[in-house]
């Protein structure tokens, strides 16, 4: 039983990823371009017809050809904190590709394996709690883990294009693991345990690192147009919603296709 849920998990993941990928095409990547225009104090050339610069929370908005690259590729979609901070200063090779792989193969990897990851995740706590993820309910299973991974965090750490000002890398990460634990664990608290201490409790925990405050640059000035990170901000929260919601709605699909097999 355990091991058709797992599976189920697999298949919902991947399709989930697959999406996810085409809809980061058609709304980050055009801003992420635009905004890469700006790089450098002054307004570059625009980049090459055909190229596709990586998305926030899956890919690179510059070019590597190492391994590490395409771990962080991956490890980026986790956290809303972007990688760009995390490469500057590093030379990066011509015609982005990795290991034979262009960056829009390098793209959906990453999501495919990051899909993967949250699914069986879902599916897990789902099991361990006690509470089916269904047709009926699976939205608001998708609905919850972006709250968690993305919505909470982004009130501290919006997504970044890059260009923008940050604060230091491993301060932002370890804020973020922080945020994505506890707005977890309050989620759990206020929606899936029973009386109003243990609501009270939840609230105050998906609260506290919001009052404690996310790592703020010193300087804010930037180069990029603020309306254009406000148009990704929204852009990248409204992809991984998107990404969240089919990823619920295919699980309960899953689930219940088991079930009926049983």
């Amino acid at each position: 039983m355990i091991v058709r849920y797992l599976l189920a998990a697999l298949v919902a993941g991947l399709f989930s990823g697959v999406l996810m990928t085409a809809a980061q095409e058609a709304r980050v990547v055009p801003l992420i371009l635009h905004a890469e225009e700006f790089e450098g104090g002054e307004e570059a050339a625009p980049a090459a017809e055909g190229t596709t610069p990586a998305t926030e929370g899956a890919v690179h908005t510059q070019e590597h050809s190492s391994l590490g690259a395409v771990i962080l590729d991956v490890a980026s979609y986790l956290s809303p904190v972007s990688v760009a901070y995390a490469h500057a200063g590093e030379d990066h090779d011509e015609g982005g590709i990795m290991f034979g792989m262009s960056r829009f193969s390098g793209t959906l990897l990453a999501n495919l394996v990051a899909g993967t990851g949250f699914a069986l995740l879902l599916a897990g706590f789902s099991l361990v709690s006690g509470n089916p993820i269904t047709v009926a309910n699976g939205a608001l299973w998708g609905a919850a883990g972006w709250l968690a991974v993305h919505m909470l965090p982004a009130i501290g750490l919006p997504p970044e294009l890059p260009g923008f000002p940050a604060a230091d890398l491993g301060d932002r990460q370890a804020w973020w693991i922080a945020t994505v634990i506890l707005s977890a664990a309050g989620l759990y608290l206020l929606f899936l345990k029973q009386g109003i201490v243990a609501k009270v409790i939840g609230l105050v925990v998906i609260a506290a690192p919001q009052v404690y405050g996310a790592p703020q640059p010193s300087d804010i000035s930037s180069n990029v147009p603020a309306v254009l990170g406000a148009e990704f901000a929204v852009a990248a929260l409204a992809t991984t919603l998107f990404f969240w919601i089919v990823l619920g709605l295919s699980l309960g699909f899953a689930n219940e296709k088991i079930a009926k097999a049983d």
